[in-house]
């Protein structure tokens, strides 16, 4: 799968595999804190990053859903999109639950 090329504006492309492994998960990080709702990080990796998507899980919550492009033994692309957290909230108080957020 190329990502030189990406189909939407709102889909941004990161390449994992050209960032030194030391800083990998903080440039992740930075890179998702980054975006806004509705947007997409397209990762692109050298294999499955099982410890960071339980990592980013941990930190973002709900806030993230991932959808795989492509899984091979040495390529992994996966589109983890950033949700609108105020939208999950308004969801919960839809249902008579709480956000968490309630004074």
């Amino acid at each position: 799968m190329s990502t030189d090329t990406l189909p939407d504006a709102s889909i941004h492309g990161f390449d994992a595999r050209g960032v030194a492994r030391r800083f990998r998960h903080a440039a992740i990080f930075g890179a998702l804190d980054a975006l806004h709702p509705g947007e997409t990080m397209r990762f692109v990796n050298d294999h499955h990053p099982l410890p960071l998507i339980a990592q980013l899980r941990d930190r973002f919550g709900d806030r993230l859903t991932f959808t795989y492009r492509q899984s091979d033994p040495d390529l992994t692309v996966i589109d983890i999109s950033v949700g609108d957290p105020s939208a999950k909230a308004r969801d919960k108080h839809a249902d008579g639950g709480c956000c968490g957020s309630c004074g």
